[in-house]
């Protein structure tokens, strides 16, 4: 993120927004401004149907009366739109229940900007620049004789937090997201995406054939049995598994409430898994501070398939005696920190190596529709989609059927035993993720699907 002019005018409003609340009988304050401008392209039936902006400007106010605490937000930003505000937060603060271990607001943080979370292509993309990479997309299925959906997203997003104990963050930031799924004969359909803090640096045609040659390649898939298969995991199903175990146990708070299968020292991978969070490295799509305005620091979470740490916002930091490692969301928050920023460390194998070392298995697209059986053993339910392929002695013979299943993430990172030696940046429901594909020996498969 940079300290641009955006950057600065977001800070002056969450300036402007604390010193409205700063009154009689309030103890703490914080005001969080997003500002951002984003813009979508989408396509469907190989055809441009849909071009939108928007430009949004939230201001997001949290007080602090005692132990009690209230949070209001608004998208008005004149004096008095703020003083409104003000007065809404106070009020709910002067009502709601305390909080027996409120640990206060965080301090000031030492910040520093990163240049490559800001690209000026992006932040000026026009809708002819995406609608250019969206041709190549549609040239490419167009050329196998498949169709093509999806979109082209563009944002350049603004954050600023100020707060009564001194702390000042303030950056901007670009990010951009290409998706399709292509859809030919005899049922097939293949998908691929790419996030990118510069647009330009997507491979639109590129993204276009990767999904335009499964569809072709998926037409007529058969049904095979249910049971336990080897699989090689292409990056958009690692994704889930990164982000899912994430969600599930990388958090402090599901450490400290007893529902996270994350302690340090435990074993759940093999040696070839390490996964760290760093908001600030450029592969993914960096993010310097959190919503509460304190630096992110880089958490090593699993190494070496040994579990380290977790991530900490203020207030789970309090209750453990730590300091936060700047991975807050914005008030009010139930859920807890999360890693944001996950990176999964690459391997040494090749695409075709990977596939190589399957004698029967599965090469699998990515996961769909999946959710979380039982979150301390991290059970995941969900089905395969957008193409799954039988391996026999170490080649792809044909696509099968969509398959369900009912497997352990922490299983999946024990068994896996390659890791691919490229990485791809793509967006995942945690934020920003860099991952690899991986081979893993073991992968339980329920049921399959009719069609």
């Amino acid at each position: 993120m940079i300290h641009d002019d955006r950057a600065q005018d977001a800070l002056t409003l969450a300036e402007a927004a604390l010193a409205a609340v700063l009154r009689d009988g309030v103890t703490e304050a914080e005001a969080l401004v997003t500002a951002d401008d984003s813009a979508l392209t989408r396509f469907a039936n190989s055809e441009i149907h849909q071009n939108v902006a928007e430009t949004n400007v939230t201001i997001n106010l949290r007080v602090v009366v005692g132990k009690r605490v209230g949070v209001a937000s608004s998208g008005r930003t004149d004096a008095e739109g703020l003083r409104r505000l003000a007065e809404n937060a106070t009020a709910i603060a002067r009502v709601v229940e305390e909080l027996d271990d409120w640990g206060g607001l965080p301090g000031p943080t030492e910040i520093r900007d990163v240049s490559e979370a800001y690209s000026q292509m992006t932040a000026t993309a026009s809708p002819e620049f995406r609608a250019e990479a969206v041709r190549e997309v549609i040239a490419a299925a167009d050329h196998l004789e498949v169709t093509a959906y999806g979109s082209f997203a563009t944002s350049l997003e603004s954050m600023a937090i100020a707060n009564s104990n001194g702390t000042r963050a303030a950056g901007t930031r670009t990010t951009s997201q290409l998706i399709t799924v292509s859809m030919g004969a005899g049922g097939g359909t293949g998908y691929a995406e790419s996030a990118a803090v510069d647009a330009s640096t997507i491979d639109a045609a590129a993204i276009g054939r990767e999904a335009a040659s499964k569809a072709r390649a998926t037409a007529d898939a058969v049904s095979i049995g249910p049971g336990d298969y080897p699989v090689v995991l292409e990056e958009y199903a690692v994704v889930d598994i990164v982000d899912m175990l994430g969600y599930l146990g990388f958090s402090a708070l599901a450490v400290q409430e007893g529902r996270s299968f994350a302690e340090p020292g435990r074993r759940i991978g093999s040696d070839l898994v390490t996964i760290v969070d760093d908001g600030y490295d450029p592969a993914g799509l960096p993010l310097c501070f959190d919503f509460e305005g304190v630096a992110k620091q880089r958490v090593s979470l699993v190494e070496q398939g040994i579990c380290r740490d977790v991530v900490y916002d203020a207030q789970t930091a309090s209750r453990s005696g730590v300091a936060s490692t700047g991975h807050g969301l914005p008030a009010p928050n139930p859920w807890g920190p999360f890693p944001l920023n996950m990176v999964m460390e690459a391997g040494s194998s090749s695409r075709e190596e990977l596939i190589a070392g399957l004698d029967r298995g599965l090469l699998v697209t990515r996961f769909h529709y999946t959710n979380p059986v039982h979150p301390k053993l991290a059970i995941v339910t969900g089905m395969t989609r957008d193409g799954t392929f039988l391996v026999e002695g170490g080649q792809i013979v044909g696509p099968v059927r969509n398959l369900r299943y009912t497997q352990s993430y922490l299983d999946a990172l024990a068994g896996t035993v390659a890791v691919a030696r490229e990485r791809k940046a793509l967006r995942g429901f945690l934020g920003g993720v860099v991952v690899p594909a991986v081979r893993i020996d073991g992968w339980t498969f329920t049921g399959a699907t009719e069609h």
